[in-house]
């Protein structure tokens, strides 16, 4: 295919292609810059048939890679600005829309299992490399953007126990509960009980190791179970990071059983990734080698579901650029060790990956992408008539680590 397709398509900034052959080709002007080789004759042709799912394909590939002196996340912040920027966010044709957003989502029990267990039961070690020290899968707090990723995910617990207003002895739900990072925070924190959910063996094991050695077993439990098939009721519910997972068709029944989770006076927090546009196309590459079967919901999508669930809401906190943070975070790290997974896992795998955190990064720099914080409860006196609580049991924790750290 004739490179000079590319002049419709680069408006903003300057892409130098390097054909297979060496020969350098312009498109646009100005800044920014960056530069793509295509290591094929067939990798631009192969692209553009389905660039949503093959760009990613290709790269996995060894079809094409960055040019010396430039990284693939300056090249995919360059191709958002022309791709994404230029085409009207609510039309379907957002090529780069890095998360499936499947319009019919259908989660059953059998498919949720299989679903988590694709991405969340890979090996230990990797996320071990990529994470904080606690493990925590989810979006960071940056009070400041300079912070370790390990102060910002431990901001993170202490602004979602806040919204919580928890109270010592309370019985704790946590919905996806991970590794079991932010159960052993709140346990450990607030002197609470917490059961936390999961489908993912993986992460099942590694919680209860946690909670063994920590000495709070008798404190947390973890168990392997769709929170479709839980029937207990606590004072709080905490969910962080699942309702991405929940599909659309079973938004309601997930704010149904969170309500029916809750006593007359409970509390819950729903901390979820948002999509800032109206929901668009499914991104196939995403949906085939990182999360199946998930969903992004947009407010609106939330709010009809916990309306239909009669469950009102007390608070809805909406999140910038903190998972870019926390995503740039994660990739150095995995940067730093990438040898070592080339030779346990292979150049295709690691490829995948850094294409994968790279692609989430940028989506929630210039991609519409946020996280939202949902705040419900049953009764509407349930909390504080006012939000100065949030900021006083947070600072008071920042505090606490502040003098721990020292």
């Amino acid at each position: 295919m004739n490179l000079q397709v590319l002049n419709k398509f680069i408006l903003v900034g300057e892409v130098t292609v390097i054909d297979h052959l060496g020969a350098a080709h312009i498109f646009g002007s100005g800044l920014p810059k960056s530069s793509i080789r295509l290591i094929s004759a067939k990798t631009l042709s192969y692209v553009l048939r389905n660039p949503a799912l093959n760009i990613g394909e290709a790269y996995i590939k060894g079809m094409w890679d960055v040019a010396e002196g430039h990284t693939l996340h300056g090249l995919m912040t360059l191709l958002r600005m022309n791709f994404d920027a230029r085409l009207k966010p609510r039309k379907s044709l957002r090529w780069l829309q890095i998360f499936p957003i499947m319009v019919s989502t259908w989660n059953s029990l059998n498919a949720s299992r299989r679903n988590i267990a694709h991405h969340y039961d890979l090996d230990e070690d990797l996320f071990r490399v990529c994470l904080d020290q606690e493990m925590h899968y989810s979006c960071a707090y940056f009070a400041q953007p300079d912070m370790s990723l390990e102060d910002a995910q431990q901001a993170k617990s202490a602004h979602i126990a806040a919204k919580l207003n928890l109270q010592p002895g309370q019985r704790v739900l946590d919905i996806g509960c991970g590794w079991g990072s932010l159960a052993l925070y709140l346990a450990s924190h607030y002197d609470v009980e917490v059961t936390g959910l999961t489908l993912s063996v993986e992460q099942l094991r590694v919680a209860e190791q946690t909670a063994k050695k920590r000495g709070l077993e008798n404190k947390v439990r973890f168990v392997l179970q769709d929170y479709r098939k839980h029937q207990e009721t606590y004072d709080r519910v905490v969910s962080v990071g699942m309702l991405e997972h929940v599909g659309r068709r079973n938004l309601p029944k997930f704010f149904a059983c969170v309500r029916d989770f809750l006593a007359p006076t409970g509390v819950a927090l729903v901390h979820t990734i948002g999509n800032g546009y109206k929901p668009g196309m499914v991104n196939p590459w995403i949906r085939r080698h990182v999360f199946p079967g998930g969903y992004i919901p947009g407010l609106a999508d939330v709010a009809k579901a916990i309306e239909s669930a009669d469950l009102p809401a007390t608070d809805v906190e909406v999140l910038r650029e903190h998972y870019a943070l926390t995503l740039a975070h994660w990739l150095k790290r995995f940067t730093l060790q990438r040898d070592g997974f080339v030779q346990t896992k292979g150049e295709a795998f690691c490829r995948m990956w850094e294409f994968y955190l790279i692609l989430c990064q940028t989506g929630f720099e210039m991609g519409g992408l946020v996280v939202h914080q949902w705040q419900l409860a049953k009764n509407n006196q349930a909390l504080p008539l006012t939000r100065d609580y949030l900021y006083e049991q947070a600072d008071s924790e920042q505090a606490d680590a502040n003098v721990i750290s020292c």
